[in-house]
């Protein structure tokens, strides 16, 4: 290809098509303004948070874990004790959904079981956790 016809073909790729670049600006706009919009609703996640105080969660308490054989599980009666990997002294785990949300420890309240929390994971993680 000569040389005047490769200046030839850059100066018509450098030239711009006004009509592509005048419907393009509203769309870009557009996007921009939506992307402000979702920023904004990351921000401040607690916005809306009275909207759903009252729906209930499932809140369970892990006592620990153990891997066992499916010839082990078959073979289980009543009276087996299987051990966990957890120790004796650590706390146990409070999940809500599936989420942790706490640590703390077996206690007695009348004829039943409870939790004395120990340690409280922050709201701000716990929305976090939440969220993602």
């Amino acid at each position: 290809m000569s040389e005047a016809a490769e200046s030839e073909g850059s100066e018509e790729n450098n030239t711009p098509d006004t009509s592509e670049s005048a419907t393009a600006a509203p769309a870009t706009n557009a996007g921009v303004n939506q992307n402000n919009q979702d920023a904004n609703m990351i921000v401040d996640p607690t916005a809306n948070l009275g909207l759903i105080m009252d729906i209930p969660v499932t809140v369970s308490m892990e006592l620990g874990r153990a891997r066992i054989s499916i010839k082990e599980l078959l073979s289980m009666n009543p009276g087996a004790v299987i051990e966990l990997q957890r120790l004796a002294s650590e706390p146990m785990e409070i999940l809500v959904n599936g989420t942790l949300v706490a640590h703390g420890e077996a206690v007695r309240v009348g004829d039943r079981y409870g939790v004395r929390l120990t340690n409280v994971v922050s709201a701000a993680d716990r929305l976090n956790q939440v969220g993602s």
